[in-house]
């Protein structure tokens, strides 16, 4: 396990203090429980990119996705 420094609010420090001691675990415990559910909220919102192209691989069912990006690409003005 990596160890990190944090800065917190002192109010913040006081309630995780309190909110080990009622829980009797140790403050980090708490800390990677906290983590350990944000990433959880955050990817279910938003899945890793990885896993999207997993997803989606294979739904694009009009020929042939490069020929259709260049030809897209052939409507846009020219730049100097």
């Amino acid at each position: 396990m990596v160890r990190t420094i944090i800065g917190l609010d002192p109010e913040e420090k006081r309630w995780l203090d309190h909110r080990a001691r009622e829980e009797r675990v140790p403050m980090a415990e708490i800390v990677r429980r906290a983590i350990h559910q944000l990433r959880a909220e955050t990817e279910r919102r938003e899945p890793p990119f990885d896993q999207t192209l997993e997803k989606t691989a294979g739904i694009w069912r009009k020929g042939d996705g490069l020929a259709y990006q260049d030809k897209m690409r052939e409507e846009w003005p020219s730049h100097p």
